[in-house]
């Protein structure tokens, strides 16, 4: 399948539930023209707050759990939020 034909599968047969986020996604999208990014995103300012150490830990944690193969993969996940 291709990634088009997944798209329109998407398009046409989305959960209900995430129907109105599904709109906000794709008006953004097309208010962005060829930029690739919705305007919120692209003029999001920087997040230039310093990192902390229960962050910087989280992040090892999470780095060392994906090097032991402890992960879910896309599809899991999918299946897991009902996408």
């Amino acid at each position: 399948m291709t990634t088009k034909d997944r798209l329109h599968e998407l398009i046409e047969n989305p959960p209900e539930a995430a129907l109105p986020e599904t709109e906000r996604w794709l008006e953004a999208l097309i208010r962005s023209g060829d930029e690739g990014l919705p305007a919120a995103l692209r003029d999001a300012p920087w997040d230039d707050e310093p990192e902390t150490e229960e962050e910087r830990a989280a992040v090892q944690e999470a780095y060392e759990a994906i090097a032991r193969g402890e992960m879910f993969t896309l599809e899991e996940v999918r299946r897991e939020l009902g996408f």
